[in-house]
């Protein structure tokens, strides 16, 4: 398993505060990623904030229902991966929007439910009901 993954895995959080009570560690990560939204033919661009093995945090210029189920695609350049770039296309269900700045911008705190590592450019493109590499019982 690469090495940022396997980080990812990793349990425990890294900022620990009275307030802030996850399992799994998370890592700040301004990364360039892709949201699908069931429903809209297009993708929206995006970049993360923060990432563990079971969430994700993006920013939309789209108000998003909780509860709705998105599909984040992630790079992860080879500064991280610390060997070939890597993309990795979760299926998440949106736990919390939160404005933030002007009234069109949102945070969007995901939980991720499945994900599968890409091989190529074709493997981005492919429909958002994909076959998982991994699923995380509930």
């Amino acid at each position: 398993m690469r090495l940022a993954i396997r980080m990812l895995l990793q349990q425990g959080p890294i900022l620990k505060s009275d307030k802030d009570r996850r399992v799994m560690r998370r890592f700040s990560m301004k990364l360039p990623a892709s949201v699908r939204v069931s429903g809209i033919p297009s993708e929206f661009a995006t970049e993360t904030e923060n990432v563990s093995a079971r969430g994700i945090y993006f920013y939309l210029n789209r108000w998003m229902n909780i509860g709705a189920r998105v599909e984040v695609t992630m790079s992860f350049p080879s500064q991280v991966t610390l060997s070939e770039p890597l993309q990795v296309r979760f299926i998440a269900r949106v736990l919390r929007v939160e404005p933030k700045g002007s009234a069109e911008r949102v945070g969007v705190a995901a939980m991720i439910e499945e994900y599968e590592f890409l091989r190529s450019e074709n493997d981005v493109r492919g429909p958002a009901d994909l076959v998982p590499s991994w699923h995380f019982a509930q």
